[in-house]
């Protein structure tokens, strides 16, 4: 029960990781000198912010249910 759980869990994290926004670009802009956002204090808004939060959250439950099955 617990492992389909995790499975779900695991396919959900997967894909909601992969709809965030792409962060790489901005840093790679502070490595080749493009600064112009180097030191904006840009927040999350949106649906920006209810995706970080799911990510948040499934990252937690990904750990409980892993570490049960561990201690299991």
């Amino acid at each position: 029960m617990l492992e389909n759980i995790l499975l779900v869990v695991s396919i959900l994290l997967i894909a909601i990781v992969l709809l965030q926004s792409n962060k790489a670009s901005d840093s790679a802009q502070i490595i080749t000198g493009g600064n112009e956002s180097l030191f904006q204090n840009a927040k999350e808004r949106g649906i920006e912010l209810l995706i970080s939060r799911i990510t948040l959250f499934l990252g937690i439950v990904f750990f409980i249910i892993s570490f049960v099955l561990f201690i299991k």
